[in-house]
Order: C-alpha cells, then sequence, then structure tokens
C-alpha cells in the first residue's frame, strides 16, 4: 500500500535533467546515491516510503550498525546523501521510460510520479526492493517482523531458546528449519502439505525437530494480542511463541514495466528478481539494478554494497560519455548514443 504522507522532509524535484535517477530509498539506493553525489553527479532519490523491514525493530547481521533501527539507518542515509548535494524526493514512481535524446545528448530516460510530476534522466538506477509473500493464513500477517519471522539472521538471536514453528512452503523450508534449529532445541515443521521424504524426516528425528503433517488452520493470540501459537484443521492447538516462514519474495516492479527489464526465477518458487550482470548492470543500456529488487536473498549490508558497486559503475560510464561528448564537440561532431 503506498504511503501518501511523506515519513521524511522531501526535497524539490529538480527542472534539468540530472545525471542519474535512483529509483528505491533503501540501503541499495541510497548507497548509489551517496557514490554518485560524492563523484559529483547531480542524483535524485524517489523514494515511497514504504522500505521492506520497516516493520522490524532493528537491523542485524550489519557491523557497526547492528541493532540499529529501520528507519534510522534511513534516516542518517538520506542526510548523508544530501550532505554531498543529492536530492531525496517522496514519490511513487508510475512510469519509466526511455526517452528520445536530442541530436547532441546521450541515453535519455523520463520518470512519472503518481502526482504527475515528472523529471529526465542520463541514467537509471532501480533499487526498489521486494515484498515478502505470505501464506494464506489467517492471523499470520498481522504478526509479520515481530512473532513471525522469516530470516535466522536477522532475527534468530532474537528469538533463541523460543518455541518456534516452521511453516513450510516448499522444499527451502527444509533447510530453513535446520538453521533455525541451531537457535532452539524446542521446533516442530508444520509441513502444510509439502513433501518431506523418508531421509528428511529421519533427519529431523535425529535433530529433535517435531513433524506436524496436520495442516495449520490459523494463528492463536494471546488475550494481549501476543502470538501463542495455531490452530490445526483437527482442532488441536499447537503452543509456539514464534513461527517462521520461507516467503515467496517478488521484486516491486509496478510502474517499471516501460523499461523492458528482463526477469529471473529462483529455484523451487522461492522468487522472482530482475536480472543484472556485472555491477548491477542489465541488458537495458543505461539502466542499473541493486539490492533486493535482484539479489533476493541480500540482507542490509549486502544490498547496501550492491548499490555502491553499481553507481560507481554508472559513475565511470558517465565519465566515458562525458569524454565522447567533449571530444566530438571539439571536433565540430555529433556523439552516438
Amino acid at each position: 500500500m503506498a504511503v501518501t504522507t511523506s515519513p521524511y522532509e522531501s526535497d524539490v524535484l529538480p527542472e534539468e535533467t540530472v545525471d542519474v535517477v535512483v529509483i528505491g530509498g533503501g540501503a541499495a539506493g541510497l548507497n548509489g546515491a551517496l557514490m554518485l553525489a560524492r563523484s559529483r553527479r547531480s542524483v535524485v532519490v524517489i523514494d515511497s516510503g514504504t522500505p521492506r523491514n520497516a516493520p522490524a525493530e532493528a537491523m542485524h547481521g550489519f557491523i557497526v550498525l547492528d541493532g540499529t533501527p529501520p528507519s534510522e539507518i534511513l534516516r542518517r542515509g538520506r542526510e548523508q546523501v544530501r550532505q554531498y548535494g543529492g536530492r531525496i524526493v517522496f514519490g511513487e514512481v508510475t512510469s519509466a521510460d526511455p526517452a528520445a535524446p536530442s541530436r547532441e545528448e546521450d541515453l535519455r530516460f523520463a520518470i512519472t510520479l503518481a502526482d504527475g510530476r515528472g523529471i529526465t534522466a542520463r541514467r537509471v538506477l532501480v533499487a526498489t526492493g521486494l515484498k515478502d509473500v505470505l501464506p494464506e493464513i489467517p492471523g499470520l500477517a498481522g504478526h509479520w517482523g515481530h512473532s513471525v519471522v522469516h530470516c535466522p539472521y536477522c532475527h534468530g538471536w532474537e528469538v533463541r531458546d523460543e518455541p518456534i514453528g516452521i511453516l513450510a512452503t516448499g522444499p527451502a523450508s527444509i533447510g530453513h528449519a535446520l538453521m533455525f534449529r541451531q537457535l532452539s532445541q524446542d521446533l516442530v515443521y508444520f509441513t502444510q502439505g509439502t513433501d518431506l521424504d523418508g531421509d528428511t524426516r529421519a533427519r529431523f528425528a535425529a535433530r529433535g525437530i517435531r513433524i506436524v503433517d496436520t495442516p495449520v488452520q490459523e494463528v492463536v493470540n494471546n488475550d494481549d494480542g501476543s502470538l501463542s501459537g495455531v490452530r490445526l484443521t483437527d482442532g488441536q492447538v499447537a503452543a509456539r511463541s514464534v513461527l517462521a516462514v520461507a516467503t515467496r519474495m517478488e521484486a516491486r516492479t509496478q510502474g517499471l514495466e516501460g523499461l523492458g527489464l528482463p526477469m529471473q526465477e529462483l529455484p523451487d518458487n522461492m522468487g522472482r528478481g530482475f536480472a543484472a550482470g556485472m555491477a548491477g548492470s542489465t541488458e537495458v543500456p543505461g539502466v542499473w539494478v541493486a539490492g533486493n529488487v535482484t539479489d533476493l536473498a541480500a540482507q542490509v549490508g549486502a544490498a547496501a554494497a550492491a548499490g555502491a558497486l553499481a553507481g560507481a559503475h554508472i559513475n565511470g560510464l558517465l565519465a566515458g560519455a562525458d569524454t565522447d561528448a567533449a571530444l566530438a564537440a571539439a571536433k565540430g561532431e555529433t556523439p552516438a548514443s
């Protein structure tokens, strides 16, 4: 769901063509913008204010910043990008399309926002992130990011020694269970109709992981609203204080269809994101992707690193385009795009 009021101070959208528009203001987008702004590139980040990790109380697994609330990391990131002249603009992109350049220009892209505003950029970095698709179990989504978790590295320490239930979604859930078993001895694996062969059942038994084949019907809460367990279709209630689920991860692609970016599927129906090459480059000239929109399993640190790499690559190629244009001008020629 789009946010209609900006959760942060929004800059004015420039009227002139900028070097780079970054679509998405999470770790990948902001770090890419930081690299570009520090290279004295005119860069604008378009951010809808709906980060994937918004429900989480803290971000983990990133040295120095471990335990920092996601909102604080983004606040600092926006501040640092602005320190070097970058702009952060609140908005939702509804279209992004290649635009016809004039004879003396190289590539151009037209970006339009939901409120009708528009901006033209020489290059585009897509860092829109992803959305997690949860199983359709009543009551599950209300605990997302708190008692319902997906990543043993992001949330594992915080749920250590708790009674944990694994809601299976496919083959990937088997490895998921083994990782969460490292964190708690009290683990129940709800198969939810997924296949579990004899060898896997034996391995689970060896690790003390209990298996429940009866489907989960709904999540059950305590009087204070906290998670108390799950009700099975036979009416029994299995007490659990934490549920772990390997979500299907879907790249946020809305409004980007005009770019024609190729997609790629993860195995076992785990997710779908944009395909990327070196430094986040794509098959579409002038467009890069970084972070969870292409690397669906990347944590904050990896996403930020990918953004920095993409930003540096964009700057390097822009430097070459600037030199081509200067040389053509010196010769009185029109540079090739």
